[in-house]
């Protein structure tokens, strides 16, 4: 329920956040389409043509990893668990890390495989392992994205090998890119630049292809695409002075434009825009009251980082509303959902969180509830 939940305020935000308030013309990049976004409110500060069709080509395996990392949150699959690489997989053509038939590695290894490698091979073993078969994993691909409201995407692999049906927009990989970063341990891996992979029987090392984390200060993510067919793609995040942005680019022609537009599309938000910070994870927004507990009350703090951005010569009028949920009772854990935070920029709702439970609240014992009812009698 709580994962439905936040689905669903995922949605809210960027649905509010596709809003023209911020769109700005002044910026025209050589590419099919493109998306800025803020990555803490989700709204979007410039597109380009975002919902023109483009071919995803390797930043499919947003998704693929996406799904994999939320199989680890939730404790159906441990990063030390073993992958068995079947022949299907083996044989998976494009960038690979070359695995074979009978190939053992764990979900670790394999994510990383992944993540700085691109590998075909790799997505498509753990396809296999968290989805049972290949046709149930892209059923998990397809359903996620219609969750997240990516109306403009329609999975047929985990990879990005070009197929006419397998497609997406600059818009909708924004809306994943910023799932994704809520997703926990998924910049953990897409930050990662080197790494080594087979030491035997001849070295094989894994250079990631995002050279934003080397050529653009503060970038810790996310995943590049190349086909023909697709042209050059790019999604990628960056974080400096607390202030994080998603950048999306697909399409390009020139040999390096994926990098090269991005690179103009971030400096355009860096310079044009600065973020405001509400609340931060694990601050105290208020208390909540509580029946049958041993305290009358539990703190709440948000779930996520709360914040806008808004043009650096510009000020905005903020207000907030809470409504916690009626009736509380003990026992409560930490995270438990236990309200909402609504708020409002110059009157207008702009983005819904979820207030959870700061703390752990157990029921209060018979002598502590029987003497809070007398004194509440008197």
């Amino acid at each position: 329920m709580k994962k439905i939940i936040f689905f669903v305020i995922i949605v809210m935000i960027l649905g509010l956040g596709s809003a023209p308030a911020l769109a700005d013309t002044s910026l025209t990049l050589n590419c099919k389409g493109a998306l800025l976004m803020d990555g803490v409110s989700g709204e979007i500060l410039f597109e380009q043509n975002s919902h023109e069709k483009c071919y995803p080509a390797s930043v499919t395996k947003i998704m693929t990893m996406v799904l994999i990392l939320e199989a680890v949150e939730n404790g159906t699959v441990s990063l030390d668990d073993t992958v068995t690489v079947s022949a299907a997989a083996a044989s998976m053509g494009g960038s690979q890390v070359y695995l074979y038939e009978g190939e053992q590695r764990t979900v670790h290894e394999m994510l990383l495989a992944i993540a700085v490698g691109s590998g075909n091979d790799a997505s498509y073993a753990m396809a296999e392992y968290v989805g049972g078969t290949m046709e149930d994993f892209l059923v998990m691909m397809n359903s996620r994205a219609q969750e997240l409201g990516m109306n403009d995407t329609h999975f047929t692999n985990v990879h990005g090998l070009h197929s006419e049906n397998h497609y997406t927009s600059a818009y909708d990989m924004g809306l994943l890119a910023y799932y994704a970063l809520q997703v926990p341990l998924f910049l953990d891996y897409t930050s990662v630049y080197e790494y080594e992979f087979r030491p035997e029987p001849k070295l094989l090392i894994l250079w990631n292809t995002n050279r934003l984390l080397k050529w653009y200060e503060g970038t810790d993510g996310i995943k590049t695409g190349y086909t023909e067919e697709a042209g050059r793609n790019l999604v990628a995040t960056v974080l400096r002075n607390n202030m994080r942005l998603i950048s999306v680019v697909m399409g390009a022609e020139e040999r390096q434009g994926h990098f090269n537009e991005s690179m103009k599309l971030l400096n355009y938000g860096f310079n044009k825009y600065r973020y405001v910070p509400l609340y931060s994870v694990g601050d105290i927004v208020c208390e909540a009251p509580v029946s049958r507990g041993k305290a009358d009350t539990v703190s709440v703090t948000v779930g996520n980082n709360v914040g806008y951005s808004c043009e650096k010569n510009q000020e905005h009028e903020i207000n907030e509303t809470i409504a916690l949920t009626p009736g509380l009772r003990a026992p409560l854990k930490a995270g438990d959902i236990v309200g909402t935070l609504t708020v409002y920029k110059d009157g207008a709702k702009f983005l819904t969180a979820d207030l959870l439970a700061a703390e752990n609240l157990a029921k209060g014992g018979f002598f502590r509830t029987w003497g809070k009812l007398q004194r509440t009698m008197w």
